[in-house]
């Protein structure tokens, strides 16, 4: 790659992994390349990290000497798609030995998860043979045309990510690939294509973006997701797929459901059965959208209305043949049962909830799943007022947080916490209590 080439790279991960805009350009990096700047700034040296594959900063030249300025011109202050002059390469500020403790420990932690990922994926099985990383990697150079053998390999290594994402306990490890792919297919869209193979690229990316946001949903990082499922539904829309677009406004409408703004989620749900109408009726989208919008109703205290649209998702049962592709539609009926606890907890009906959670606790679900119907199960107990319940369950849902680290348990445990005050004068559950301040909480970030 020229240097010219290198910078476009670098400009366009950082505009694709964090919104900002920038104007590196081969006279900056000429500078790195003869050492008048040795230290950019984090974000920065993770772009070049991800265009030039190195592992470490080192690899690359990048090092720092007590003292030395931030040389990068990326402004972390500056608001997102303000572009930023060569006028700027001087600014920051200086380094102290805090930011360089922080500084390696976020290339540790990023290491870390690389590692994990690679061994992921090294694991799943890939679909029609070995992926061409050479051609993935290179698509976005020059003005070459995308040929289709590129874009199957993009939607290979979306796949994937998807099995990566449902296999791994901790749902961040798969963050690095996502980046990385997004930046190579936002880098492509930025070129001039036919109309088929742009509508396949805005296909494959509004794929990727519901990774991308189911990833962040799980760190509770909710506008991040929210951003990401719109962008996807945009996407989608451009690549006129139907069920596509549908499933990005179910998880739009999921995040107003998990915030219990309920009133919210449900014109959106409706919005996006219309789409999964004109889509293809082989697939289980439609019945996803009813399960979504069976949980709004419960939150909206509408009994009827819940078990009516459970009992429409009921109907994926009868669908022959593959419904769904596992990936961005992997609804096959087989959390239902759990579904339907849910909702009969939010609507205050332990009599119809524990018999379903108790049932669904006997398959082999996922640890983060578990953690999910254990959780109900521990509030269940508080609807019923029976003390050993709220302990036995809740401890169980504590120590598959522990294990998964999942945002997701953890916002749900915190929903329980709320509810132990009137049991407070047992010492089980002031211990269940205790145990459950001391969970490491993900920031919300909203």
């Amino acid at each position: 790659m020229s240097r010219q080439e290198v910078a476009e790279a670098v400009n366009a991960y950082l505009w694709a992994t964090y919104g900002t805009r920038t104007s590196l350009d081969a006279n900056h990096v000429g500078k790195l390349e003869r050492g008048e700047h040795r230290w950019p700034k984090p974000a920065t040296r993770e772009a070049f990290r991800a265009v030039l594959k190195a592992s470490r900063d080192a690899d690359l030249g990048f090092y720092i000497t007590r003292g030395q300025r931030h040389d990068d011109h990326v402004g972390h202050w500056l608001p997102p798609g303000q572009p930023l002059t060569a006028g700027d390469d001087h600014g920051g500020g200086w380094l102290t030995g805090r930011q360089i403790t922080e500084t390696s420990d976020m290339n540790r932690r990023e290491l870390l998860r690389l590692l994990s990922l690679t061994g992921a994926l090294l694991a799943a099985p890939v679909p029609g043979g070995q992926l061409d990383w050479a051609r993935i990697e290179s698509s976005g150079d020059g003005n070459k045309r995308l040929a289709p053998a590129t874009l199957d390999e993009y939607e290979s290594l979306n796949l994937q990510l998807w099995a990566s994402f449902v296999a791994a306990e901790s749902k961040k490890a798969v963050s690095p690939l996502v980046n990385r792919q997004l930046t190579t297919l936002t880098a492509n869209l930025r070129r001039s294509h036919t109309q088929p193979v742009h509508r396949r690229l805005c296909g494959i990316t509004a794929d990727l973006l519901q990774l991308a946001g189911e990833v962040a949903f799980d760190a509770n990082a909710y506008s991040e997701a929210a951003h990401c499922y719109a962008l996807a539904a945009a996407a989608a829309r451009e690549a006129a797929a139907y069920d596509l677009w549908a499933c990005a406004m179910i998880r739009h409408a999921f995040i107003s459901v998990y915030e219990r703004d309920f009133g919210s989620a449900a014109p959106m749900l409706e919005a996006a059965a219309g789409l999964a109408r004109k889509g293809n009726s082989a697939l289980s989208t439609r019945h996803w959208a009813h399960t979504v919008r069976a949980q709004a109703l419960a939150g909206l205290g509408d009994l009827d209305g819940c078990r009516r649209a459970l009992d429409q998702a009921e109907e994926v049962n009868c669908l022959p043949g593959r419904i769904h592709n596992g990936g961005w539609l992997r609804f096959d009926g087989s959390r239902l049962a759990e579904e339907r606890g849910t909702c009969y907890v939010e609507l205050g009906r332990p009599d119809l909830a524990e018999p379903v959670l108790s049932g669904v606790l006997s398959q082999g679900i996922s640890v983060r799943r578990r953690g999910t119907v254990l959780t109900d199960l521990a509030l269940v107990g508080v609807q019923r007022g029976d003390v050993h319940q709220i302990v036995l369950y809740g401890s169980a849902a504590l120590d598959t947080a522990r294990q998964s680290g999942s945002g997701v348990v953890g916002t749900k445990l915190e929903r329980l916490q709320h509810h132990l005050r009137p049991f407070l004068a047992d010492t089980h559950v002031q211990h269940l209590n205790s145990q459950l301040n001391a969970l490491p909480r993900a920031k919300v970030l909203m």
